[in-house]
């Protein structure tokens, strides 16, 4: 496996992932990468890093700062070790680290609802240790210097320090400042050696001071004494440094021993961080080579769409299509060498074990690989210079290793096949190996530029050819691959185009077979028709993408128009019933003005009332057809959709019928012979079939466009005036009226004695009351009809 790793490029991409990285802990999830054979374990390996790749999407990072791999130091710890400051500190992060990253995954799944199972799990994982931090922190600061709050006996003995220290200098600086002694010292400072305080004394005047002298100058002229008068006070700010370093100690110790105690817990932490680490990195990585998730299965099959080799440059790589393990578990790729056979070779090979190992591959949307249990792989010059093998020998060897393992479960890879020997013995073995490998139910991919396989896939089931273009014009490859077309020689075109004598070249021809040459010319046909097929299937999945766009947008613009229109439409009732209110409101105060007359003891007859009403009644704005349009229109908007009913599809922007409906929101609509099923949303009511008038034809023809909802009678005789009454309730019957009006006046109170009792009387009168403050009063009887 270590040498297929190898030549598939593998430790390559893993460079290049180790540049996606946070920590440490990551870096060595990456170094002992290796593909796993497992389905399930690749399965969940994949989800891991897709649900890495949504975490990035959404939030653009995740927070692995601070984390460092700490676990020597907890081992340490276990085992009684005492840990030093900044050691510690690294821990203290490490812990708030995880904890940090915790917290950001279970807040965007339990508070952001965001759907990410496995990552959610390993973050429950994590445990906060909050109390080991906080102790580490408070004894600890970040550069790893030991605070003077650790402890009441450190503050103590700093202070002390600090105190000696402060003696120590001021009698010194008393010495340099001094006019007696300056001449005497080399330069008028303190230094400090062998952690005490001295000062520069010229060697003549060593015995001035008396003291200790602990160095001396490389001349030997300067002599650095720690005078007689501050031994005592350099012995006591000794001391107490000692004792300094003796309580740092202890409280390192401490910390370490509160370290110990959560050891365990902390390397289960750092194991799931690098976990995380490790799938962040993936997906990261994902996102830099634009590679999606692909389907997995187990039954050998492949189906890479767009393929692109990691490695390469993205302005450099031809994507590939590829598909095996279907129809054909073998694809022969021919052609001439340099053409990209073996970039072809390795693409499908490094992407098969990228995906076993969990890393998106570089591929559009449904591309589907198989988790093999083995992958071989016989590509380039293996050749050994200490075995003495030939190009051919060392093929042999490892391709016989190959076919010892080789099962139904494996993928097989052999480039440049029966290369390095006589062309004829080389093809027919090139040819028996891959019929070998094919019956034990393998999928192999084979490069070869032997013409005797040419014919190999037309003879086989279950084999196909492919070749890589060669441009002859630019003498160039261009590295599409054209799959179920055998590559043909370019020797002629090529040496033609570089100048060969074309006297040369027809004789070489002649030298070739005529069944050859028809072989040759076949292949140039397929590869042109392959070209100009693929192109022009390419030229219609962009027409028919930009087809479907555009009827989205149709249907979106058709949409905002029907928002639009039914906007205007509601402006435009709500204006119309605004300006009917205001008018409304108006009568109500004129009526009322005409009341408050009357009771002031002012003259104002009931029918002046009545009259002014009336008035105003008339002058209510009158809706203009354009609105009346409007108030229809949102009237059908409002009604329940029912068999009969004309509609519009929306969609469609055709006119139909509803022949059926099939649920509340779903009818059977018929558009001229076509009948569909549509949704309600889609629907527009246009019009409803009005219900036939069974109505005789002399009640019809009265006609009831002049009809008004009230009959006033006053001035008229009492006997005409119940002629009218009885007339009047048969009009508004046929009219359609429900309540009706009656004006009679007050006047003697007769002719509205003889209203009611012939209302009483009429069979098609359901009721009767008298009118109400702003109906008239006792002057207008309201009527209600059956």
């Amino acid at each position: 496996m270590e040498r297929v790793l190898r030549v598939l490029e593998f430790e390559k991409m893993k460079r290049q992932l180790l540049d996606h990285v946070s920590s440490s802990l990551g870096r060595q999830k990456i170094e002992q990468l290796e593909p796993s054979t497992e389905m399930e374990e690749v399965r969940v390996w994949q989800h891991e890093t897709a649900e890495g790749a949504k975490v990035l999407r959404l939030k653009g990072q995740a927070p692995l700062g601070g984390i460092t791999d700490v676990a020597a130091n907890a081992k340490r710890a276990k085992i009684g070790g005492s840990l030093a400051a900044h050691e510690l500190i690294a821990i203290a992060s490490t812990i708030y680290g995880g904890r940090r990253l915790k917290k950001f995954i279970t807040t965007m799944v339990e508070e952001e609802e965001i759907e990410l199972p496995l990552l959610y799990e390993y973050a429950l994982q994590i445990e906060p240790l909050t109390d080991v931090e906080r102790e580490i922190k408070q004894c600890i600061d970040d550069n790893g210097n030991v605070l003077d709050s650790a402890s009441h006996e450190l503050r103590t003995i700093r202070q002390q320090v600090r105190s000696y220290e402060s003696a120590v200098r001021s009698k010194l600086e008393s010495i340099t400042r001094s006019s007696s002694t300056q001449k005497m010292l080399s330069d008028a400072i303190v230094t400090i050696r062998n952690d005490r305080f001295v000062i520069p004394v010229k060697q003549e005047y060593r015995s001035s001071f008396g003291g200790i002298v602990h160095d001396q100058s490389g001349s030997g002229a300067t002599l650095f004494i720690e005078p007689q008068a501050i031994v005592t006070l350099n012995n006591q700010l000794r001391e107490a440094k000692v004792k300094e370093k003796q309580e740092i100690e202890r409280i390192l110790a401490m910390l370490s021993n509160q370290v110990a105690e959560i050891a365990d817990f902390l390397l289960h932490n750092l194991s799931i961080l690098a976990i995380l680490d490790f799938i962040f990195a993936k997906a990261r990585y994902a996102h830099l080579i634009k590679a999606t998730e692909p389907k997995l299965n187990e039954d050998g099959y492949m189906y890479l769409k767009r393929a692109r080799h990691p490695l390469l440059e993205e302005d450099e790589v031809v994507p590939i299509d590829v598909e095996l393990g279907g129809e054909y578990r073998s694809l022969i790729i021919t052609g001439p060498n340099t053409g990209g056979k073996t970039v072809t070779l390795k693409t499908v090979g490094l992407l098969t074990l990228m995906a076993q190992s969990g890393l998106h591959v570089p591929v559009e949307e449904d591309s589907e690989l198989a988790v093999f249990k083995q992958v071989f792989a016989d590509i380039g010059d293996e050749q050994s210079i200490e075995q003495s093998l030939s190009t051919f020998s060392s093929h042999m060897t490892n391709i016989v290793d190959i076919l010892d393992k080789v099962d139904f479960q494996s993928l097989v890879l052999f480039d440049e096949l029966g290369a390095g020997t006589d062309p004829t013995e080389g093809a027919a073995l090139a040819i028996s190996i891959l019929d070998d490998v094919y019956n034990r139910g393998a999928c192999v991919v084979a490069t070869t530029h032997y013409s005797e396989l040419k014919g190999y896939a037309y003879n086989r089931e279950g084999a196909i050819n492919a070749s890589v273009e060669f441009n002859v014009e630019t003498l160039r490859p261009t590295y599409r691959l054209l799959i179920g077309v055998p590559g043909r020689s370019n020797a002629f075109a090529i040496s033609r185009r570089l100048g060969l004598d074309e006297r040369v070249i027809e004789k070489a021809k002649e030298q070739i077979d005529s069944e050859t040459n028809q072989i040759e010319k076949m292949i140039s046909s397929l590869e042109t028709s392959q070209i100009t097929a693929e192109s022009e299937r390419e030229e219609a999945h962009s027409l028919r993408v930009e087809a479907e766009q555009l009827r989205e947008d149709l249907i979106k613009q058709l949409e905002q128009l029907e928002r639009e229109k039914e906007r205007i439409f509601k402006e435009a009732e709500e204006k119309a019933e605004k300006a009917v209110q205001e008018a409304k409101d108006e009568a109500e105060l004129i009526i009322g003005e005409l009341r408050e007359m009357q009771k002031a003891g002012l003259s104002v007859k009931e029918h002046q009332i009545i009259d002014a009403k009336k008035h105003l009644e008339q002058a209510t704005p009158k809706l203009t057809s354009k609105q009346k349009k409007i108030k229809k229109d949102a009237a059908k908007a409002k009604q329940n959709i029912q068999p009969g009913d004309e509609v519009k599809v929306i969609s469609f922007g055709q006119k139909g019928f509803v022949v059926e409906k099939i649920s509340d929101q779903e009818f059977q609509v018929q558009m001229g012979i076509m009948k569909m099923k549509v949704k309600k949303d889609d629907l527009q009511l246009l019009d409803r079939p009005k219900p036939v008038e069974t109505k005789p034809l002399a009640m019809i023809r009265g006609g009831e466009s002049h009809v008004k909802a009230e009959l006033d009678l006053r001035g008229e005789r009492y006997e005409d005036a119940m002629r009218l009454v009885e007339k009047y309730i048969d009009d508004a019957l046929l009219a359609g009226y429900h309540q009706v009006s009656i004006i009679h006046g007050k006047g003697s109170g007769a002719l509205r004695k003889g209203v009611k009792q012939l209302l009483k009387k009429h069979p098609h009168v359901k009721g009767e009351r008298d009118g109400g403050m702003n109906e008239g009063g006792l002057g207008n009887t309201v009527v209600e009809l059956k």
